[in-house]
């Protein structure tokens, strides 16, 4: 059984920073492209960054230059660095391991809540 476990998330006020960490079991987590997704109120869940196992990374363009993915594999945790955080970055972010058989199977976290507002 696998279990991803966020945390890092909280309130800040625009322009201040963030990094959430995304905590696997099992030994999937090193095989495995992981990522970020999020969902904010009324809006469909979106990718926010991914690596895959050699750790090349690819970003939203709403995350291009202010968001960092990286991965500790010894740890078997996935980190999202977030700065020069804005309003409009207000969601649920969830980490998840791409098992290689499409989206709808992939392992998901619980969620971590992050708000920016001054």
């Amino acid at each position: 059984q696998v279990q991803l476990v966020e945390s890092g998330g909280g309130l800040v006020q625009p322009g201040e920073s963030l990094r959430l960490s995304c905590a696997a079991s099992g030994s999937i987590f090193s095989s495995n492209p992981m990522g970020w997704y999020r969902q904010a109120p009324g809006k469909q869940r979106e990718l926010v960054a991914s690596i895959t196992t050699a750790g090349s990374t690819k970003y939203a363009d709403s995350a291009k230059g202010r968001f960092t993915i990286s991965r500790d594999n010894a740890k078997n945790t996935v980190y999202l660095q977030m700065n020069s955080l804005k309003p409009e970055d207000t969601a649920v972010y969830y980490c998840y391991i791409d098992r290689g058989m499409g989206y709808l199977f992939y392992y998901w976290g619980q969620g971590t809540q992050v708000t920016v507002s001054s």
